[in-house]
């Protein structure tokens, strides 16, 4: 059998030499490269702009027609606190909201940014609302 003899006397310090070297290199690499905090920051950023942009609510031939069946005619006031309804439900992660502005209740899709059904205080009578996740009373 024969003995070599090198210059590290255990593997811990073979394995000290090594890892150091690897990971200096590591950290030369990286000096280039976003923290995963600035990349986080971004993205939250990035989803606040997109929660909170001002799109308008588009109505769907159903609602038009329940405004119309109605005699529902909103305000530029009342359409602004709706929109605004629905970017709150929105930031709220709600997908299907019940939105009240004054006594007008409106059913919003959310994702497709869409008022679904329209209704005024006679129509609620009931106060039975089904098919929604969330609402948000202006």
């Amino acid at each position: 059998m024969e003995i070599q003899k090198n210059q590290f006397l255990s593997i811990d310090q073979l394995a000290d030499q090594y890892l150091s070297r690897q990971q200096k290199n590591i950290s030369v690499s990286k000096e280039n490269v976003p923290s995963f905090s600035d990349i986080l920051q971004n993205k939250a950023l990035q989803q606040n702009l997109y929660a909170g942009k001002t799109e308008e609510l588009k109505f769907s031939k159903h609602a038009m027609g329940r405004l119309a069946d109605r005699n529902i005619e909103l305000s530029t006031e009342q359409l602004e606190r709706l929109n605004d309804g629905a970017r709150k439900a929105g930031q709220k992660g709600i997908k299907d909201s019940l939105v009240i502005v004054d006594s007008l209740a409106f059913i919003v899709n959310i994702p497709n940014q869409t008022v679904v059904t329209a209704m005024d205080s006679t129509e609620t009578s009931d106060n039975v609302f089904t098919n929604i996740n969330g609402a948000v009373i202006m």
